[in-house]
């Protein structure tokens, strides 16, 4: 009787029994509520193709009768006499009470209601209030206060955290059990990576005439032994200065170089060194880049690469599985830091041609030249150690595409202190997994895909941590992780924005600068980095010493780093020394840290949420790589054809790659235009359309290529002699030819896979 009652009491308010819901948006930003509706609560059916657990819906029948409206009455009868008894027995409480004693009416209600229904299911859920993007947007930015980050950044604040070290695995458990208080289901990663340190025993040497310096700092992965030779002053390093240095006759081969740090990185300063026939490279901080203390020791590596130099391709999970494989990176020359002090002693008896205006530091006291005549050696005794270290993760699972995820990530150890290495990142990364772990409890958001939260170890050594995880589930997660958004340096000053990213990630960046308000005195980051002129200001090209490159050019990532940064600026000096510290960074953001952490954090959510909240995954911008692809393909025609008008290239077009080019486009318009006129609510449609858009950066990674060999497979951004931007500068005509025709097929094969369908590809060559 009381089961009559119940179901006809639903069926007149048309109410349905919710046992799962989730929140989905419009393409127009909008939110609606998707429901599973049962009539048994042992109904467990999952629809075909979701992840159990996703919620589902199905409307069970409606129907009306005499019989219906009689047992209606009845019930309705039912619950006033039982209201009017449970209020008159209820002691009655002063108005003081009154919100509290309405909400507990409310709850008293509602059981009630459970229990006229509990023979036949649990009690009724009414689903949260519908969210926009908006509501979305509002609920992250009150969230991520500034007092939560002035607490957190002095939680990761260390004096130490090298890579593999007990403080390093301390903060990882810091982190994990972070993760597991929001009940994140964490998971630790354990890799075991070769390392290198200076030898306490043998410290390196560097010996200029009657001067004998012994360095603090050092550089990981140089070639160990001793060398001497003519010491040339080289500038930065770059092809160009060095180049500049053969128009003088001055002689590279067996020299010893001394560059400045900056511009490009170690590795490539080292690389371009060895190039020449260079035996050593010396690095110092000139005062002219770097305002700090000339007595401050320098870190960093040289391997030209990612990961661990002796397992590239393949993981590092222990050493004792696999013989070392030296990686193709790694300099066969010496590499050794000295400090701006050191330098000037050097500087001053160096002798030779004085150097032109664009080779001068800022060194007062001497008068740069370019040496060539006297004689240094340099001496290098780094050894190898095997070091555990630990990846920590943490997940919100998505309610619909769970096995779709975006990834946040961000290292925790460094030289010194790190404070805006890591210690700015691991907060931002702990702050956005505790406001989203609230958002979906608390506040009713439904996140569509999956977000994962990652601290990184071995970041200092090449994104060693990180990239022995890309390595180790590269077949698992390569068409699974929708983007990456690198944490580290987040915020390195105040008063403008530097960023590199995919290209199919800068509307997304654009869109979300126009959201978040910036951190100087009035309107948004957008206004603050000069509105429509952003991209001119902000992008940059990433290099290979950039967090994220492994996962844009080596996995085939979409992926995004962001620097908050002081005005003029386009690095943050204290990287690689142990002034990386509280006081340091505090003096670049005009003592603001926390608060420019905040805005940090909300630029990271907010296009971390959008693309977990979205249907379709417009985010992702597959008409930004036109002007990108068109721009590389022309640099290859322009070679070809001079090679061809000077003799050098006979009977070889590059009308090929051209064509691929064609293809691409029309498969990168037809993707679009199909986006545009699917039905969001035709969940497959969604998913077969995601699951093409989340292929084309992977797709342009060169199938021709080895992963050991050559780990940066992009054709458009990666490294090495299969880039379009190499081929376009290679001399070596056979070369050209094999790697032309591979490059042709490689971008065919990407426009083949936006393409969907095999029976709708296009190639025209």
């Amino acid at each position: 009787m009381m089961d009559r009652v119940s179901a006809a009491f639903n069926s007149m308010f048309k109410t349905k029994r919710y046992d799962r819901f989730t929140l989905q948006s419009d393409e127009d930003g909008e939110r609606r509520v998707e429901v599973k509706l049962s009539d048994d609560v042992n109904d467990e059916a999952v629809e075909v193709g979701q992840a159990r657990g996703s919620p589902t819906f199905r409307l069970a029948p409606q129907w009306w009768s005499r019989r219906t409206t009689c047992y209606v009455a009845l019930g309705i009868l039912l619950a006033f006499v039982i209201g009017y008894l449970l209020g008159f027995v209820s002691p009655h409480k002063s108005q003081v009470d009154l919100v509290s004693c309405a909400t507990e009416s409310v709850k008293g209600m509602e059981a009630v209601e459970a229990l006229t229904t509990s023979t036949a299911a649990a009690a009724v859920q009414v689903p949260e209030a519908q969210m926009t993007w908006m509501d979305i947007s509002k609920l992250l930015r009150e969230k991520l206060t500034t007092e939560d980050f002035d607490e957190t950044l002095r939680y990761f604040d260390k004096p130490r955290r090298l890579a593999g070290s007990d403080e390093d695995a301390g903060l990882g458990s810091l982190m994990f059990d972070e993760f597991k208080k929001l009940e994140m289901e964490p998971w630790t990663n354990i890799h075991h990576v070769q390392l290198q340190t200076p030898d306490s025993n043998r410290p390196n040497r560097v010996t200029f005439g009657s001067k004998d310096f012994l360095p603090q700092g050092y550089l990981a992965y140089s070639a160990t032994g001793k060398a001497e030779g003519k010491l040339v002053y080289g500038s930065y390093g770059r092809p160009e200065d060095l180049k500049a240095l053969r128009a003088k006759n001055i002689e590279l081969n067996g020299s010893v170089l001394l560059l400045r740090a900056g511009n490009i990185s170690f590795a490539q300063q080292v690389d371009n060194a060895e190039a020449e026939g260079a035996l050593a490279v010396l690095i110092y901080p000139d005062p002219q880049d770097y305002k700090y203390r000339r007595d401050t020791p320098l870190y960093g590596h040289v391997h030209l690469g990612t990961g661990d130099p002796y397992t590239p391709g393949f993981p590092s999970f222990n050493h004792t599985q696999f013989p070392p494989t030296p990686s193709s990176g790694l300099p066969k020359v010496l590499a050794q830091t000295i400090t701006a002090n050191q330098a000037e002693e050097i500087l001053q008896f160096i002798g030779g041609p004085a150097a032109d205006a664009s080779f001068r530091g800022g060194i007062s006291t001497v008068t740069y030249k370019l040496g060539g005549s006297q004689n240094i050696s340099v001496e290098v005794n780094n050894v190898p150690v095997n070091r555990e270290v630990h990846n920590v993760f943490g997940i919100i699972k998505g309610f619909i595409d769970p096995d779709q995820y975006v990834l946040l990530g961000a290292q925790r150890d460094a030289w010194g202190p790190g404070y805006a290495r890591a210690t700015v990142g691991s907060s931002i990364l702990l702050e956005l997994a505790k406001a989203v772990h609230e958002m979906v409890e608390q506040d009713g958001f439904r996140p569509r895909r999956s977000l994962v939260f990652a601290s990184w170890s071995a970041g200092e050594f090449g994104s060693a941590g990180a990239t022995e995880w890309l390595e180790a589930y590269m077949s698992s997660i390569d068409n699974n992780i929708v983007s990456y958004i690198s944490l580290d340096g987040a915020v390195m000053g105040r008063g403008s924005l530097r960023a590199s990213a995919s290209p199919l990630l800068y509307s997304l960046l654009e869109r979300t600068m126009q959201e978040v308000k910036s951190p100087l005195a009035s309107g948004t980051v957008y206004d603050m980095v000069g509105g429509t002129q952003w991209e001119a200001n902000v992008m940059r090209p990433m290099s290979m010493d950039d967090p994220a490159y492994p996962f844009l050019a080596g996995a085939g990532i979409p992926s995004i780093s962001f620097h908050f940064i002081s005005s003029n600026r386009e690095d943050y000096q204290y990287y690689g020394t142990t002034l990386d510290n509280m006081d340091h960074l505090g003096f670049e953001t005009n003592q603001c840290t926390s608060e420019i952490t905040a805005i940090a954090a909300q630029l990271a959510g907010h296009m971390a949420l959008r693309l977990v909240h979205d249907h379709l995954l417009v985010s992702l911008d597959i008409t930004r790589y036109s002007s990108v692809l068109t721009k590389a393909v022309v640099q290859v025609y322009r070679r070809v054809t001079q090679l061809s008008q000077s003799g050098q290239l006979k009977d070889l077009s590059p009308n090929w790659l051209g064509r691929a080019r064609g293809s691409f486009q029309r498969a990168a318009s037809a993707l679009q235009a199909a986006i545009t006129n699917t039905d969001v609510s035709d969940k497959e449609a969604c998913r077969i359309l995601n699951d093409r858009m989340m292929k084309i950066e992977h797709t342009l990674l060169s199938p021709y290529v080895s992963p050991t060999e050559t780990p940066f497979r992009h054709l458009l951004l990666g490294h090495g002699a299969h880039t379009l931007a190499s081929i376009a500068q290679t001399t070596d005509m056979k070369e050209l030819r094999t790697q032309l025709a591979l490059a042709t097929w490689s971008l065919q094969g990407c426009a083949n896979a936006m393409s969907g369908n095999l029976w709708d590809s296009d190639i025209d060559i």
